[in-house]
């Protein structure tokens, strides 16, 4: 991209231009994408606090360091390293109370900030409810309250999920009652011991999967309360994955969604899978999602709060924009990793799709944990470690956790974050616009691939002769061995056919002379 293109002069860049601005999450996928577009879109902005935590003895300051060294940060490096000044961290955590700011540096943000983007958040199925009540919801309370406190806020974004309502089939884009008191909830985390509240976890969570559905729709009940108050943007990104195009294409920092279960095919590691196959991927490019957040944020913070004391309400979900089944996605996945291996896989890259409960664990005993074991046994034969049963472990864990997403499927309204994008100022377009509804969808998975590779596998693309020697390897120990199968079981099949056939011709025999 060249310098003269690297940043947008509309509206919405001015608006952000000279405020100071506090995000929570900044460590996280989207908040790294969030501050990188902030630098390189809104390049006049004044500074940048992040909330953030020492971590395994790491001061914060050396974490921010670190993660500027990204590639994800490699533009904002080139053309304009000097943005990367404006970029402040600030002690504290959200999984503490009152997100453990010393008071100090409390009263600093309630005197410069104007802007707040509330991202933090545990994206963890199986957390404890405890810990997700404290990350998820908690923490929204205490960001309602310090920006309460902050003269010359203009805009609050609280990033939610459509996943937030999973009890009901059709999402629209506003905000629905909940009959659970979230003040109650919280209360009971902070004082009920772990024994007692993991017993009354089943009886919170009816209707939802899982602890963190329940405590984002819990999140949403805070906001709700501080309607008319707070200028509030609730914000609802559904599956958030690899960049379309944004700072580069294809980056990406997790394992979860679509993309994980690509790179676990594409090793061999995953080949059955419990999903429903027509059920719709909604997915969202993590770019997309991150410019829609920027421009409600804006949008939200163009009125004041007496002329507009309501919520304002987005579903970033690509309903009706693109459309493709998971059966798609992995079919897709297994024809990409052909075309661009993956270094060092254990088998050929296939996928089986059921969602017959009996079939998959059947097929995940022959096809996972047979396998595991046999090659584990051989790993510790050869004196190495044995890794494939522990990480075959890990794999049928995850693909529990999302076992209630990929068999149902929800209806995302959303045609107020839709209307908001392609409505945009002129010149805001270029840096703030995106048509999702034409872009290759083939190309873009391809780019999640190479994505994988690189950021995540962190797989030199020069080695891609020798992945594709390995995976050839593979492509023929994989036919040998299914051969070998085969004969094994014609053989089996006839030697126990013929000793049946003995066996009732000699009972013919002893009938017919005992007749």
């Amino acid at each position: 991209m060249s310098v003269e293109k690297m940043d947008s002069s509309g509206p919405i860049a001015s608006f952000f231009a000279g405020r100071s601005i506090f995000v929570t999450g900044a460590t996280g996928f989207m908040g790294k994408v969030l501050i990188e577009k902030l630098l390189w879109s809104c390049p006049d902005v004044k500074e940048i606090f992040l909330l953030m935590r020492p971590k395994k003895n790491i001061p914060i300051d050396d974490r921010l360091r670190k993660i500027l060294t990204l590639p994800l940060f490699d533009r904002i490096r080139e053309h304009r390293p000097e943005n990367l000044n404006k970029l402040i961290p600030v002690s504290g955590d959200v999984k503490t109370e009152g997100l453990g700011l010393p008071p100090v540096e409390r009263q600093f943000l309630i005197n410069k900030v104007s802007i707040i983007f509330h991202v933090a958040a545990s994206v963890r199925f199986d957390d404890p409810l405890r810990e997700a009540v404290f990350i998820n919801t908690r923490s929204t309370r205490d960001v309602c309250i310090l920006a309460a406190n902050m003269k010359k806020l203009v805009s609050l974004m609280h990033v939610s999920s459509t996943y937030s309502h999973t009890d009901k089939y059709e999402v629209e884009e506003k905000l629905y009652p909940y009959d659970v008191n979230w003040k109650r909830v919280i209360k009971i985390a902070e004082i009920i011991d772990d024994h007692t509240l993991r017993i009354l976890t089943p009886k919170f969570m009816e209707g939802f999967p899982n602890t963190y559905t329940f405590t984002k729709r819990l999140a949403e009940c805070v906001v709700t309360d501080y309607a008319g108050i707070l200028p509030i943007v609730v914000f609802r990104p559904s599956i958030v994955i690899s960049s379309l195009e944004e700072p580069v294409p294809g980056w990406l920092d997790n394992f979860n969604g679509p993309v994980g279960l690509m790179v676990g095919g594409g090793k061999g590691v995953l080949r059955v899978a419990y999903l429903s196959s027509h059920s719709s991927a909604d997915f969202m490019p993590v770019d997309v999602a991150i410019k829609a957040m920027i421009v409600s944020t804006w949008k939200r913070g163009t009125a004041t709060i007496t002329k507009e004391p309501e919520i304002h309400v987005y579903n970033c979900s690509s309903a009706d924009l693109k459309s493709i089944s998971m059966a798609e996605i992995a079919e897709m996945g297994i024809r990409l990793t052909e075309k661009i291996p993956l270094e060092n896989i254990i088998w050929k890259p296939s996928a089986t799709v059921t969602s017959v409960k009996f079939i998959y664990y059947l097929l995940t005993l022959i096809l996972h944990l047979l396998p595991a074991y046999v090659i584990d046994f051989i790993l510790k034969m050869a004196g190495k470690k044995p890794m494939l049963v522990k990480l075959q472990r890990k794999v049928y864990v995850a693909n529990s956790a999302l076992e209630y997403f990929l068999t149902n499927e929800w209806k995302f309204k959303n045609e107020k974050m839709f209307d908001l994008v392609t409505n945009l100022p002129p010149d805001d377009a270029a840096a703030f616009g995106f048509e999702l509804a034409t872009f290759d969808i083939h190309k873009y998975f391809e780019n999640c691939i190479i994505g994988a590779k690189k950021y995540l596998l962190k797989e030199d693309m020069r080695r891609l002769p020798e992945a594709r020697v390995h995976y050839d390897r593979i492509y023929c120990i994989d036919i040998v061995f299914k051969i070998w199968l085969s004969v094994i079981i014609v053989w089996g099949l006839m030697h126990y056919g013929f000793v049946a056939y003995e066996a009732r011709l000699y009972r013919s025999i002893v009938e017919l002379f005992t007749a």
